[in-house]
């Protein structure tokens, strides 16, 4: 039986090994392709294209660049922040944050058919 406090959610969250954290990555999936596929969420993927629905990027469009298990966060193209030298730094979002647009499909077992 899995705990209900928070305290070891967390836990283990943290402690997750990299092929559970892979599936906690997970995505919802825009309504074409929830239709399309009849499946609503799934782990974001290098070369997914996705939108940011919340935080200061909002509606903001772009690929998915890096995928970070260790820190479970996402970089996507175009969402970055300046620093106080000027350079541009990506910004690291959430999955649980963003909506799949469009599917990377080289993996044929990705989606199950």
């Amino acid at each position: 039986m899995v705990s209900s406090q928070p305290r070891k959610q967390r836990k283990s969250r943290y402690q997750a090994p990299l092929h559970i954290r892979h599936k906690l990555m997970g995505a919802m999936l825009s309504e074409e392709l929830k239709e399309k596929h009849e499946i609503k969420t799934l782990p974001v993927r290098l070369g997914d294209t996705v939108k940011v629905l919340r935080g200061d990027h909002r509606g903001k469009d772009g690929k998915v660049s890096v995928v970070d298990l260790k820190s479970m966060t996402i970089t996507v193209d175009g969402v970055s922040v300046a620093k106080s030298d000027g350079t541009e730094v990506p910004r690291p979002i959430q999955p649980s944050n963003v909506m799949i647009t469009k599917l990377e499909l080289k993996d044929k077992k990705r989606l199950g058919d």
